[in-house]
Parts: C-alpha cells; sequence; structure tokens
C-alpha cells in the first residue's frame, strides 16, 4: 500500500474524531439550559402526557423556569418565569417574533401566510397593519359595537324564550359560541351563522363542520412535526386530514370571497366602502392583485375565526362556571350592575368602564383559564440567550402563560378564584400574559374584552342563575391546545323579575 493510500485512510479515521472534539468543546463553552435525561430519536416526548401545559410546569419546577427540552429532532425552549417572559418580548422581541413552521400551516394557513402564521416580514406586517385598521383599531371597534350589542341582544331573548318563571336548566357552550362566531362573522363577511331564521342550511352546517374539524386538528399534536419519518408515512392519517379539511374550508371561504366581489361589482354604491374585511381585502387586491390573492384571504378568514371566537366564547363560559362555585363573586356582581346601570335599560358596552368588577373577574377567569395556555410558539431567527442560556437559531420556544399565572412566587394564593386581587393591580406585567406580549401579540384583546365583558355583564344583569345539582360546577380541563372545558356548561336559569319589562322589547 503506497503511502498516499495510508494518508487517505488516517485522513478518514481524524475526521470523526476532530468533529467530534470540536463538538465536544463547543458545546462545552455554552451555557445550556437544564434538561431532563432524553431518549433516542423521541427526545422528551414521552414526558409530555396528558395536558402540556401541566406537564411542563411539574417538568419546569424540577429544572428551572428556563428548561430545554427536545421534542424528537426539534430543540425546545420552555418558560415559566416572568422575568425569562419580559426577556423574550423586550430584548429578544424581533429576534423571537417568528413562527415554527408546522404542517398544518401548510394546508391552513396556505403554506404560512396568515397574520398567526406568517414569518416576521413584509408580509406579516402588511397583514398586521390590514387587521389593526380594518377590524381591531378604536375606530372600528366603535364601529361595530352595534354588531355586538344586537348579538348579545338575541343571546340574552333566547335564553329567555327557553326559560320560564322558574329555574330551567339550559346548556351555554353552544349559546355563547354562537354569539362569539356571529360578530366575528359580520366583521369578516357581514353574515350570521347561528339563530338566523333566515339561514341556509346546508352553508350553515358546513361552516359548523369547518370550525369543529379546525379546532379539533388545531388541538392535536402532529408527531409527524417532530419526528421527520413519521410525517413521510403520514402517521395516524394527519395530512389526509388536513388536506380534506383545507378543500372544505378552501371552497367554503372563496364562496364568501365571491359573494361580496360579486355585491361589489354590481353596485356602484359598494365601491370604495370597506364594511367588511372581506371588502377592505378586495379593494387591496385591485391594486395588488398579485400580492393579495385570494388565498391570502382565505387564510386569514379561518384564522380570524379561530383566534376571534375561541378566546372569548371559552372564557366566557369558564366565568359563569366559576361564579357559579363562588356565589359571593356573582352577587357582588349583580350589586355593581344594579348599582351603576339599574333596571330600567340594558347594559351596553359603554357601561363597562364604570363596572370595574366585571373586568376583574374576566381578569381572573383569564389569568386561571387562559385560551392560549402555552401561547403560540415563537422561533428565534438567530442566536440568542435568555435568563442567561445559550438558545440556538430554529429552537420551539415555549411560554407556559398557565405556569406563569399559577406561580405562588407572582401571586397571592394563585390557585383560588379572587377577582378582588386584581382591583389592587396597576401593573401586572409579565406575569399576567393571556393575550401574549411583544410585537407578536394577539391584536384582538380589545375586541375579546369588550365582547367578554359585555356578554358577562347581561348574563348577570338579565338572569338569576343556579348550579344544576348540589355539587360544585366541575373545573376539568378537555383536549385541545385552548384548554376548553372538559363538560359543557349546563346552569339553572331564570329571568330575574325586575328585567321582565325589558324582555318584551328584545
Amino acid at each position: 500500500m503506497d503511502q498516499a493510500h495510508i494518508f487517505f485512510i488516517y485522513f478518514l479515521c481524524l475526521v470523526p474524531l476532530i468533529y467530534l472534539v470540536h463538538l465536544l468543546t463547543h458545546q462545552k463553552r455554552r451555557n445550556l439550559p437544564p434538561s431532563p435525561p432524553s431518549i433516542p430519536i423521541i427526545g422528551h416526548l414521552h414526558l409530555i402526557n396528558g395536558h402540556a401545559h401541566r406537564a411542563l410546569q411539574t417538568l419546569s419546577s424540577k429544572y428551572g423556569p428556563v428548561m430545554a427540552l427536545r421534542f424528537g429532532s426539534r430543540p425546545v425552549l420552555v418558560i415559566t418565569s416572568p422575568s425569562a417572559a419580559e426577556e423574550c418580548f423586550t430584548k429578544n422581541d424581533i429576534i423571537l417574533a417568528n413562527r415554527p413552521l408546522l404542517l398544518s400551516g401548510k394546508y391552513l394557513d396556505y403554506d404560512h401566510s396568515t397574520v398567526g402564521a406568517a414569518p416576521y416580514g413584509q408580509l406579516w406586517r402588511d397583514l398586521r397593519r390590514i387587521m389593526t385598521l380594518e377590524l381591531f383599531s378604536a375606530a372600528r371597534l366603535k364601529s361595530y359595537s352595534s354588531v355586538r350589542e344586537d348579538e348579545v341582544r338575541s343571546l340574552i331573548k333566547n335564553l329567555y324564550l327557553d326559560s320560564s318563571q322558574d329555574f330551567t336548566k339550559v346548556e351555554m357552550r353552544s349559546r355563547i359560541q354562537g354569539l362569539s362566531f356571529n360578530i366575528v362573522m359580520k366583521m369578516i363577511a357581514d353574515k350570521r351563522f347561528y339563530g338566523n331564521e333566515m339561514e341556509d342550511f346546508e352553508e350553515v352546517s358546513l361552516f359548523r363542520d369547518i370550525i369543529r374539524e379546525a379546532f379539533e386538528v388545531s388541538g392535536a399534536s402532529n408527531p409527524g412535526d417532530f419526528i421527520p419519518f413519521l410525517r413521510w408515512i403520514d402517521f395516524q392519517g394527519y395530512e389526509k386530514r388536513l388536506l380534506k379539511l383545507q378543500k372544505k374550508s378552501d371552497g367554503f371561504s372563496q364562496n364568501l370571497i365571491d359573494e361580496i366581489r360579486t355585491k361589489r361589482c354590481g353596485s356602484s354604491s359598494m365601491k370604495g366602502k370597506d364594511a367588511t374585511f372581506i371588502d377592505a381585502m378586495l379593494s387591496l387586491q385591485e391594486s395588488e392583485p398579485e400580492y393579495y390573492t385570494d388565498d391570502i384571504i382565505k387564510g386569514n378568514i379561518l384564522t380570524l375565526l379561530q383566534a376571534g371566537t375561541d378566546t372569548s366564547s371559552l372564557t366566557i363560559e369558564w366565568a359563569m362556571a366559576l361564579l357559579l362555585n363562588h356565589l359571593d363573586a356573582l352577587e357582588r356582581a349583580k350589586t355593581e350592575l344594579d348599582s351603576y346601570v339599574g333596571h330600567e335599560r340594558l347594559v351596553q358596552e359603554t357601561d363597562l368602564t364604570n363596572l370595574p368588577y366585571i373586568q376583574c373577574i374576566v381578569n381572573e377567569t383569564l389569568r386561571l383559564f387562559p385560551a392560549g395556555p402555552l401561547l403560540v410558539p415563537h422561533e428565534p431567527s438567530q442566536d440568542c440567550t435568555i435568563g442567561g442560556f445559550d438558545v440556538a437559531r430554529g429552537t420551539m420556544v415555549l411560554v407556559n402563560a398557565w405556569a406563569i399565572h399559577r406561580d405562588p412566587m407572582v401571586w397571592d394564593d394563585p390557585l383560588s378564584f379572587k377577582p378582588e386581587r386584581f382591583e389592587k393591580l396597576e401593573n401586572e406585567g409579565f406575569s399576567f400574559i393571556p393575550f401574549g406580549m411583544g410585537r407578536r401579540q394577539c391584536p384582538g384583546s380589545g375586541l375579546a374584552n369588550r365582547v367578554m365583558g359585555l356578554a358577562l355583564a347581561s348574563l348577570i344583569q338579565c338572569f338569576e342563575w343556579e348550579r344544576v345539582g348540589k355539587d360544585l360546577v366541575g373545573l376539568s380541563e378537555g383536549k385541545g391546545l385552548t384548554m376548553p372545558k372538559a363538560e359543557p356548561l349546563e346552569a339553572m336559569c331564570k329571568a330575574r323579575q325586575r328585567m321582565s319589562h325589558l324582555f318584551k322589547a328584545l
């Protein structure tokens, strides 16, 4: 064997050794967050049993408020302290402004082109600006106040018609969901899909199926997002399910767009009038058709329906459940409404600023049962440091808002329902983050607070409430990323005698 062959063999043997030494010394220099022992291939996925936010809180209590995990091949960082969350959304806000690319985003977000899933860049900035101006600005929220009040009155009227002079058992979840969906659909396309006497049954049925399936798919974690070979074989048929749902959602949203496009073309009075989100997007499409495509509009329709309704409906249901278990808080809220609003008119949205205890109830409900317990995942666009630890580019960053909201080092008696705690708090900072923080926080928090406050105040003002039985209402959490109540809320409801003269005018 000549010297060239010998040198080549030595070289082949040395390369892996050099790489290993480099890897070990490089890792030694890096200050990595603490991490539990992992298993090859799956990493720490086996530790996430049941509700992810609870499992992650248990792990963080042992390994610290900044903890490193590995979900399959994907590195994950878990944040469970206000100080670390503040560092994420202040010093590292731009770096962490990206979202992880997940399979659901390919289908339901039209290749990650929605305001919730788009990478940080020009498209996201444009969509965020449009959302703010056309839906969530103070002026727009004020212009849609009549829509919200009309839908709340419709909820009150239907409850009144379904209840007698005596206490009647009512199921609340479907009613509250209908309220939220109607409000958002009116803002998107000027249509109602719940409680409409002239409704197209087939269209309404399709709409409800799409929304139900979208929540189910979004709430189910996809192993293929973390273990690539499971995606190649479409483990559990997740990708097929996404594709089927995407086709249904696409057809439904396209019909909404075509319907409004036809109205705009057929009526000169509609031109230049951006009455709904779709109207506004079609106006932009006329000037930049290659940028504001129908796919961009369709993806954001589904995003708005999911994000714009789930927070409100879930929180109202949780709030009513908590009040039924704490009748003293319910009585105090009723007294506040009777004192300020009285019995000669229905509570209005403009009254909310003068009903501080109602807002305290909403805040305390969001603290205990945030609709996004892990917030929406972030992903750093470059290496950074959080809590003194090195975090690599491409790591999935999860902020456990649920754990922060229940941290005994931050909150006094954190597991108890005490709305009055928010009377003493002027600035909760990063210890209370139900809508996220930073540039990618939820833009619809103003809308959500208005809907939750008005609906809750109206239900308390107009009806007497009792539990169905002697036992407390169950507060178990159901499956899903938005943490729904495990069992739909049922309650005993009776119209308040003092308000009976107002029901006839609804």
